[in-house]
Order: structure tokens, then C-alpha cells, then sequence
């Protein structure tokens, strides 16, 4: 099934976290809580402005963000479960990069 997002909605597929602590215990997923960072596996075409034209969204198809933790629908398509949610529920977009210094 293919599924394509309106407006300014996208759909996130969660990033399970770790099921072991540092200390090597195991969480059971009853205790385990849903974990609030995931990739973009699809993005709407952005909302319009007054005038009609298209304001594109921030983030693009396999970003990894961070979401609040009561946002979005959770849906299941084909099996898999993803969230679809607004973009301004995404707190920010997680970056491998360490930030550096501007050279003057």
C-alpha cells in the first residue's frame, strides 16, 4: 500500500531504543516506553500561503526527528506501525555532525 501525506503532514516510522540498560538488565516491553525519535519515510506537499503558493516543509524523507511523546495518530499500513503527524509536532531534526566552529 502506498500512502502520501497532506499538507504539511508527514509519517514517521519510530526508531526502537536499546531493550538492555548500561548495566546489562533487561527491559521488558510492558515497562519499556515508546520511544519519541524516528525517520521520515514520507512528507505532503507543504501548506499555501495567502497567495496560493507552496511553503515547503523543513524536513525531508530520511531525516531523523524528535516528536513530543503524545504526538501524532499512530496507524498501521502493511503490518508496520508509523505515526503521522504535523510538522510543527517535530521538535527538531537529529544530526550525526558535530557542530564546529565557523572559520573567520
Amino acid at each position: 500500500m502506498h500512502f502520501r501525506p497532506l499538507h504539511d503532514r508527514v509519517v514517521v516510522k519510530r526508531i526502537d531504543e536499546d531493550t538492555k540498560t548500561a548495566g546489562g538488565i533487561i527491559i521488558p516491553d510492558t515497562a519499556k516506553e515508546k520511544p519519541q525519535q524516528g525517520e521520515i519515510v514520507a512528507v505532503g506537499p507543504g501548506e499555501r500561503d495567502e497567495k496560493g503558493a507552496r511553503i515547503a516543509l523543513d524536513v525531508q524523507v530520511g531525516d531523523t526527528v524528535l516528536f513530543g511523546k503524545w504526538s501524532g495518530t499512530e496507524v498501521k499500513l502493511d503490518g508496520v506501525e508509523y505515526l503521522i503527524m504535523k510538522e510543527s509536532d517535530i521538535m527538531g531534526i537529529v544530526s550525526s555532525k558535530k557542530a564546529g566552529k565557523k572559520a573567520a
